[in-house]
């Protein structure tokens, strides 16, 4: 049985919480987070890159000069691609990067993920995040006292305007509700600090009853 670190709300040990280990995949699902890390981040992707086809480049479809009779190469128009200034030929467009992943691989890669965070020791729990105030500095301190670095991704199970607030300067820290959890996530942060209701969370995402968020 795997046993998990708890704190109590104001960063100090409070003991172990167990976590069972037929839940744990150690064994299986590397190239599965390949995949989910692929399509995260293929899904993030911004196609930007844009030409213009012939038919979208302005002007009119007078020929540049007569069929016959000039000596000259017989022309249709001057937005062909072979002109300055005319359309891109094969030229990149928007375009939808996103890979399907199915649902078991998705399954897989998240408790593979998960499961090489809890075997690593990187999955703290603490039971509740309660600050005097929401201020920054104070949640600095929190984490510093989890012992946990800056690096840390911070999983409850609904989060609030005031934990928003407190995390959105420090960019080595992300807040995310237990349903939201994905792999790149998970791999992206060395540490997870998970309230008990976001542990109970993810511990029923694990058991695959409930479908998981690519």
């Amino acid at each position: 049985m795997s046993t998990l670190k708890v704190f109590n709300a104001a960063g100090e040990s409070a003991g172990e919480v167990p976590f069972a280990d037929a839940l744990l995949v150690l064994d299986k699902g590397d190239q599965a987070v390949k995949d989910m890390v692929t399509a995260t981040m293929n899904a993030r992707r911004a196609p930007l890159a844009a030409t213009l086809r012939k038919g979208e480049v302005a002007g009119s479809n007078k020929k540049p000069w007569k069929q016959k009779g000039t000596g000259r190469a017989r022309a249709g128009l001057r937005q062909s691609p072979v002109w300055r200034g005319g359309g891109v030929a094969f030229g990149p467009h928007p375009r939808d990067f996103g890979v399907k992943v199915n649902r078991k691989v998705a399954q897989l890669a998240f408790r593979r993920a998960l499961s090489a965070k809890i075997a690593d020791g990187q999955v703290l729990v603490i039971e509740g995040i309660e600050l005097a105030a929401p201020k920054t500095r104070l949640m600095v301190a929190l984490l510093a006292k989890l012992g946990t670095p800056r690096s840390c991704l911070i999983v409850t199970d609904r989060v609030s305007d005031d934990l928003l607030r407190v995390t959105r300067n420090l960019p080595k820290v992300e807040v995310a509700a237990a349903v939201d959890v994905d792999v790149y996530s998970l791999l992206r942060y060395r540490t997870v600090v998970a309230t008990r209701a976001g542990l109970a969370a993810l511990t029923v995402r694990m058991t695959g009853k409930a479908e998981v968020a690519a």
